[in-house]
């Protein structure tokens, strides 16, 4: 049964040996080659999160303008309005003949 179990465990190193072989021959690059693929892979990634960033920023920076005009625009309707508003109260006081203060 000993010299079962040795002829197995030797087939498998040798089966073992033999992928680390074929696998070495039929690499598509070797481990420099392989290495700079990574490293140009990863500068891709990093490039793309960076573009991606300043999209955002940019999307951002215009959504904070549009706010920002939205705003200015709702206090200048608000200004004229109220500025009607005591124009028309002046006007009413003055027919009347009791000014009053504001």
């Amino acid at each position: 049964m000993s010299d079962r179990e040795g002829s197995r465990f030797g087939w498998f190193l040798a089966g073992l040996g033999l992928g680390a072989v074929v696998g070495v021959l039929y690499a598509p690059r070797s481990g420099s080659e392989t290495r700079e693929a990574l490293r140009a892979r990863a500068e891709e990634g990093r490039d793309y999160v960076r573009n991606r960033a300043r999209d955002a920023r940019d999307q951002a920076s215009e959504w904070v303008d549009r706010g920002r005009e939205a705003v200015n625009q709702q206090k200048d309707q608000f200004r004229a309005a109220y500025e009607a508003g005591r124009q028309a109260y002046q006007e009413a006081t003055a027919e009347s003949g009791t000014p009053k203060n504001l």
